[in-house]
């Protein structure tokens, strides 16, 4: 399966579930979701703006202008919008995330303007058109600016978010950093991801969050990697031809499709996580969208709680296996 962290659909987007619902625990809480277009970095965005949360949502396609992604029907701009709707203040500032410069100024407008920040989300990406081209090859196949561009994209742009944004982050104790990528700890440890690339972008975070616990545990902050399932995200929904609302239909091509998420499910997990008193017993961890659900009560927008990693594993050793018994 490839990266679903890069694309959503909005519809139920705007309330968590489960133990925080109908209150503001986010309220004079400062966030910053780099990476937020689209995708779970839009999700994540909207919930925490639906918990009461100032979010700063950054990314390269504007209203005027794409990034090498392509589309142009997600924007910062309406990721910010959303987040206010939701019951948040969304600031969009439009930064390349591979430019320090950009990313001191975005920091130091964060710092000028609130004087804090205390949840830091590295969901940057954008390289899906990346591994599509390399599916599946060797390295000796695959083009070699293309797997560096693979890394810069996912590692590098989250090394240099991470070094501008900490000194704010741990100014004050309780701070949140997130780095979501596609798949746990215990999986990407274990399965070789689509090609060398891919297989490194993706498990990187993991090891980012992992080494960032120490570095921030002194302050009183957490580090933690998320990652959602099987996304229901724009493109994926554009891959298969159908909406949020007829999502289904898609599953008489792919089965397994049945156990696929919509990107608030994760978005409601990061929320939680970030209001929770005791994050801190998390430092350090791989977490995906559904272990957050069952610890913090949530439910994705249908009401089920998919578990896309469990059928995957459950799979490999079940052909018979049911999505519907991972929902």
């Amino acid at each position: 399966m490839t990266d679903r962290t890069d694309g959503t659909a909005m519809t139920g987007m705007t309330g968590m579930t489960g133990t925080t619902a109908g209150t503001r625990p986010l309220r004079g809480r400062t966030a910053l979701v780099a990476g937020a277009t689209r995708g779970a970095g839009r999700a994540i965005a909207v919930e925490l703006g639906a918990a009461g949360a100032t979010v700063y949502v950054t990314g390269r396609t504007t209203r005027e202008k794409a990034s090498e992604v392509g589309r142009t029907t997600e924007t910062i701009e309406e990721t910010a919008e959303l987040v206010t709707a939701a019951g948040g203040e969304g600031i969009a500032v439009p930064t390349d995330h591979l430019e320090p410069d950009q990313v001191a100024d975005l920091v130091a407008r964060i710092d000028r303007e609130r004087g804090r920040l205390d949840v830091l989300v590295n969901d940057i990406w954008g390289g899906e058109h990346l591994v599509a081209a390399g599916f599946g090859k060797k390295i000796h196949e695959l083009d070699l600016a293309d797997g560096l561009r693979m890394l810069e994209l996912g590692v590098k742009s989250h090394l240099v978010t991470s070094a501008a944004a900490v000194p704010l982050l741990i100014r004050h104790p309780g701070g949140l950093l997130v780095e979501v990528t596609d798949g746990t700890a215990d999986y990407n440890g274990t399965h070789y991801r689509e090609n060398i690339y891919y297989d490194l972008a993706k498990t990187a975070p993991i090891r980012m969050a992992f080494a960032l616990s120490h570095d921030l545990r002194p302050s009183g902050c957490t580090a933690v990697a998320v990652t959602p399932g099987w996304l229901r995200s724009e493109q994926m929904l554009d891959h298969f031809g159908v909406t949020e609302a007829n999502w289904r239909d898609a599953t008489g091509k792919v089965p397994d499709f049945a156990v696929a998420e919509s990107p608030a499910y994760l978005g409601r997990g990061i929320a939680a996580l970030a209001a929770d008193p005791d994050r801190a017993r998390w430092n350090g961890r791989s977490l995906s969208s559904a272990q957050l659900a069952k610890e913090y009560g949530l439910t994705d927008t249908d009401g089920s709680r998919p578990d896309a990693w469990g059928f995957i594993l459950a799979k490999e050793t079940d052909e018979t296996v049911s999505p519907d018994d991972y929902r």
